[in-house]
C-alpha cells in the first residue's frame, strides 16, 4: 500500500507540487483516470486557498479506514485567519478573496466525504476522502 506524504504549501509553485503528489498517490492506489483527475483538482483548489488566504500550510496524504472502507484521506491545514462562517463559505459563488467562490464547494463535490473546521484566528482544517476502488 502506498505510504503517507506531506507537502508544505507556501507559494503558488507548491500548488503544483501538492497536485502532483496527490495525483501520483491516487494512481498508485488504483483509482480510475476520472477519479485521479477529481482528486488532483480538489487538491489544487484547497492548496490555492492556502496560498490565497494563509501565509503557509500543508497538505497531508494518507490511507485510512473511514466508514468501513479504505479511503485516500487528504488533510489540509493552514495558519490563516480562519473562516468566520463555514456554511456561507461552502456556498457556490461566495468569496472573500474576489474569486469565483468555487474552491471549497467544488472540492466537496469532487470527493466522497468532506469536512471543514475553522473559526476566526484559528486557521482552517479541511479533510477530504476518496474511496479506494475495491478492486485495487
Amino acid at each position: 500500500m502506498a505510504g503517507e506524504r506531506t507537502v508544505e504549501v507556501r507559494d503558488v509553485d507548491d500548488i503544483v507540487t501538492a497536485r502532483r503528489a496527490g495525483h501520483a498517490l491516487a494512481v498508485e492506489l488504483g483509482f480510475s483516470l476520472t477519479d485521479v483527475t477529481m482528486v488532483a483538482t480538489a487538491i489544487s483548489e484547497i492548496a490555492r486557498n492556502i496560498t490565497t488566504y494563509a501565509s503557509s500550510g500543508g497538505i497531508h496524504f494518507t490511507v485510512e479506514d473511514c466508514e468501513g472502507r479504505k479511503a485516500l484521506m487528504i488533510e489540509a491545514r493552514d495558519d490563516g485567519p480562519g473562516i468566520a462562517d463555514v456554511d456561507l463559505a461552502m456556498e457556490d459563488g461566495y468569496s472573500t478573496g474576489g474569486g469565483l467562490g468555487l474552491g471549497l464547494p467544488g472540492a466537496r463535490r469532487l470527493m466522497d466525504r468532506f469536512e471543514v473546521r475553522s473559526a476566526p484566528e484559528t486557521g482552517t482544517l479541511v479533510r477530504m476522502w476518496k474511496w479506494i476502488p475495491s478492486d485495487a
